[in-house]
């Protein structure tokens, strides 16, 4: 059986975030064994899976993510969205 359904999530403000709770309430009842694909339509959307036993793998990710792409640099094409809108959004 294939099923393709579109969901939503909530805006997010620039980080890691853990979206698996948002994600499985939009979803209908699934089966014990299959396969879900996950993809993001947005442009500066990611996914990583990872365990989440430890909160401090996502301070790490981020830590790394944002010294290996730093905000607003001066070399960047994809810019005519302006800065990144996403830092008017509030941590929730």
């Amino acid at each position: 059986m294939v099923q393709q359904i579109e969901i939503t999530l909530k805006p997010k403000y620039r980080g890691f975030h853990l979206v698996t709770s948002e994600i499985l309430s939009q979803l209908p009842k699934l089966p014990k064994t299959g396969i879900v694909n996950i993809f993001a339509k947005h442009t500066s959307c990611g996914l990583s899976i990872n365990e989440n036993a430890d909160p401090d793998v996502r301070v790490d990710m981020e830590t790394i993510f944002n010294r290996l792409v730093p905000e607003n640099r001066p070399e960047y094409e994809h810019t005519l969205e302006g800065a990144d809108e996403m830092n008017n959004l509030q941590p929730y």
